[in-house]
């Protein structure tokens, strides 16, 4: 199951560099995940990197 970024996004930027598998890109209004792409961060991390910086809570499990 990936993650997927909400509504509450405030398009801040800091989740996008935080991907190790680059699944975050810049959408028109809010950044957007790849749900192919996203591992969760697994291997990587223990918790999603993405959700760990996100300052307005934005990412959550999809």
């Amino acid at each position: 199951m990936a993650l997927y970024i909400t509504e509450e996004c405030t398009y801040c930027g800091a989740c996008e560099p935080e991907c190790p598998v680059t699944a975050i890109s810049a959408g028109d209004d809010l950044y957007v995940i790849d749900a192919a792409t996203c591992t969760e961060c697994s291997g990587y991390s223990d918790s999603p990197s993405c959700a760990a910086v996100c300052p307005s809570d934005a990412i959550v499990q999809g």
